[in-house]
């Protein structure tokens, strides 16, 4: 979405493994009025990305279901592992 003001008073939520301190980087979200949802990165806040509540939680459906495994690295397995 763009051509929308971002509300300065949002509560960001780091997306951050457990126990991890430090700068990140990280994705923080942030749920705004309307139905919608901020994201940013914590190494670039004033860059924020905003799309609709259904369609973050059409994607969080998706992570949980496993749709996006392909693009981790997980225990050298992904998608740029040595063959």
């Amino acid at each position: 979405m763009t051509d929308r003001a971002t509300p300065t008073e949002l509560a960001w939520v780091r997306a951050a493994p457990e126990g991890e301190e430090g700068p990140g980087p990280w994705i923080e979200l942030a749920f705004g009025p309307g139905e919608l949802v901020h994201l940013r990165e914590t190494g670039d806040p004033t860059n924020i990305v905003t799309t609709t509540r259904t369609k973050w939680e059409a994607f969080a459906k998706g992570v949980v279901a496993g749709e996006f495994d392909h693009f981790a690295e997980l225990d050298d397995q992904g998608p740029d592992a040595p063959a």
